[in-house]
């Protein structure tokens, strides 16, 4: 039985999470779901305008989701190889190193 139940509540979870990337606005208990971060580390983002949010009345905070996932994918930290090459790139543009 506590199998059962077990399996009911991962579908649950499924379908909200389903509903969550179908929809196009959050509300501020969404995102910190779908960002999987604290109530405080999110209020500390809007806050400081760190994050792209709406105030519709001023008071409830939403979240476009296309706007969150530009916002987690912005700064994007280049991998060692990528930085190799763009330094080779670099000289060889610069004409400092012959093959």
């Amino acid at each position: 039985m506590d199998e059962i139940f077990k399996r009911l509540e991962q579908i649950e979870n499924l379908l909200k999470e389903q509903n969550r990337l179908q929809k196009e606005a959050l509300s501020f208990n969404e995102a910190c779901e779908y960002l999987e971060i604290s109530h405080s580390h999110l209020y500390k983002l809007t806050s400081t305008d760190t994050i792209p949010h709406y105030k519709p009345n001023g008071k409830k905070i939403y979240f476009k989701r296309t706007e969150i996932d530009n916002w987690l994918l912005s700064n994007r930290s280049a991998s060692t190889s990528e930085i190799e090459q763009q330094a080779a790139n670099y000289l060889l543009k610069k004409g400092r190193v012959k093959l």
